[in-house]
């Protein structure tokens, strides 16, 4: 049974993944990671699934990679990447909701959406040069489809948050809705999705994955990408600690 996630069908076709660990705000580690990607593998391949929703329990949909759990010596499984790639490739649309907090690789996972609704409480942010960590290019390539090039490089080299209103003029969340009033859309949406057929929506997304910029070779080259660490640069190590310490990191200058 997973212990990262949780997954409910209803009997229509939805599959809706979601992430449980709301005490450490949905962050990444290991386990969610090899959970979330077999979902997203297991969706793929079964023809009663029509539509995956990804949603997240409690504040925030998900703050990123957690921090505190690098370096705890757990097994090598799936990486970021993959799991990216898997939820970008998928035959079936795919429906991203947020609340609260989409930060660095969370805002991956969000990007990958056929389809992102946000609560009026989702923020959004590209947070990792504040850690010592430049995004990978893949997350990168990701952002710019999503968000556009001249948006991210004014987020990602300013670490700001995006309000809800911010993503929607960017074209990165494609409505804003109530939290109250996100079960009654949900359904909405699911019913114009059952109206198109299976096979014919496939082959839709295989099109545009392949006219998309960057296109999705790039993004996901065959073979997979090299694993990144977190911990190779003299910057990382420092930015890790001082956000584990809730300090400044070395490299931000005292006021005058």
């Amino acid at each position: 049974m997973p212990q990262t996630i949780l997954v409910a069908r209803n009997g229509r076709g939805r599959l809706t993944i979601t992430l449980n660990r709301p005490d450490r705000g949905n962050a990444f580690d290991q386990t969610m990671l090899d959970e979330l990607g077999a979902a997203m593998a297991e969706a793929a391949a079964d023809a009663r699934v029509r539509l995956v929703v990804i949603a997240a329990a409690g504040r925030h949909f998900c703050t990123g990679a957690d921090m505190r759990a690098r370096g705890a010596g757990a097994p090598a499984g799936l990486t970021l990447n993959e799991v990216l790639a898997l939820i970008d490739g998928c035959p079936k649309p795919v429906i991203g909701v947020v609340e609260g907090g989409c930060l660095g690789g969370g805002l991956g996972l969000a990007a990958c959406c056929d389809l992102l609704l946000g609560a009026t409480t989702a923020f959004f942010s590209v947070p990792e040069l504040r850690v010592g960590v430049a995004p990978s290019a893949e997350l990168t390539g990701l952002l710019m489809r999503a968000m556009g090039s001249r948006a991210l490089r004014r987020y990602g080299l300013t670490g700001e948050r995006l309000s809800a209103e911010d993503a929607l003029r960017l074209g990165l969340l494609h409505e804003i809705v109530a939290s109250e009033a996100l079960a009654n859309r949900l359904e909405a949406i699911e019913d114009n999705i059952l109206l198109n057929a299976p096979e014919a929506t496939g082959e839709f997304k295989a099109t545009m994955a392949g006219l998309s910029l960057p296109a999705r070779a790039q993004l996901f080259p065959q073979g997979g990408t090299p694993r990144r660490g977190l911990e190779r640069s003299a910057e990382a190590a420092e930015g890790i600690a001082a956000f584990k310490e809730k300090r400044k990191p070395a490299w931000y200058p005292a006021a005058d």
